[in-house]
């Protein structure tokens, strides 16, 4: 657990400041979340959860010992990533728990080896990580709730390596 928590810190860090006037605008609507903030909130706990699900069901399937380590890397990370945005998740905004995507976890689940490899890489790692990406450029860009934006921006590199991981994965092993 320790290990954990100084990873934890290591990949967030210290929060970057923000100007104290967002600070207060986001402090007065901790409860009324923006539209942006909201879409990051779900988008966010559903690529960490489903990463985490599909980190497990890799550890079962796949014969492939970069694949395992690849999908424990996630399984870490992620599971970071849920620890921080509920941390940061202003006071009675629920952050979902358990809400991976049914339709990644469904194509995965019947199978195994090579199959299971190659559809885990291009839709969990490459796929689910350009989604991840996406939500959150758009959260450090145009969130309005501070500590969500700063979050996102703190996150952002890890989440862009995580899709430079999964190239250079699908790359060694010969998936397009």
């Amino acid at each position: 657990m320790a290990v954990r928590a100084t990873m934890f810190v290591a990949l967030f860090g210290v929060l970057t400041p923000v100007c104290a006037q967002t600070q207060a605008a986001s402090t007065t609507q901790a409860n009324d979340l923006s539209p942006v903030d909201k879409a990051f909130v779900q988008a966010a706990s559903e690529s960490s959860s489903t990463e985490i699900d599909t980190a497990k069901l890799a550890a079962k399937q796949s014969q492939d010992k970069d694949v395992k380590e690849f999908a424990h890397r996630m399984m870490v990370d992620h599971t970071k990533l849920t620890v921080q945005l509920k941390m940061v998740a202003p006071h009675g905004v629920a952050v979902p728990k358990d809400n991976s995507d049914p339709a990644v976890l469904d194509a995965l689940k019947p199978l195994k080896g090579k199959a299971f490899d190659t559809a885990y890489i291009k839709t969990v790692g490459i796929d689910g990580h350009q989604k991840a990406v996406a939500a959150f450029q758009k959260e450090a860009q145009e969130g309005q709730n501070a500590e969500l934006k700063k979050a996102a921006t703190k996150a952002l590199p890890t989440i862009q390596h995580h899709l430079e991981m999964a190239r250079a994965l699908a790359a060694k092993k010969g998936v397009e």
